[in-house]
């Protein structure tokens, strides 16, 4: 009897742990830099947009550092569900503000 109980309570365990794992959700962050050169370059020395999922200092860090790269963060947005495999969600719409109402 005993060896049943822990039978069942571990198979209610193994269960549990198979629902839980299928109820998570997953979400990353999107950056959006302009990325300038540091070393002059004469050929095609433009600054150019990137995106990715490093957060500014990982993405100085592995792309040679302030000593080669500048860059500035444009925006950043958050892209939300099972992200598997798939491209970057696209950035939210701007939205717009209308005037303040006088009084």
């Amino acid at each position: 009897m005993n060896n049943l109980k822990k039978q069942i309570i571990l198979l209610l365990f193994l269960c549990g742990i198979v629902f839980w794992s299928q109820a998570g959700r997953a979400e990353y962050r999107v950056f959006q830099y302009l990325v300038k050169s540091r070393y002059f370059i004469p050929r095609n020395n433009m600054p150019y947009i990137v995106t990715s999922t490093f957060d500014p200092v990982t993405y100085l860090a592995y792309n040679g550092g302030e000593s080669s790269l500048n860059i500035e963060l444009l925006r950043s947005w958050m892209c939300y569900g099972d992200t598997s495999y798939k491209r970057y969600c696209n950035p939210p719409r701007k939205l717009k503000l209308s005037p303040p109402e006088k009084l």
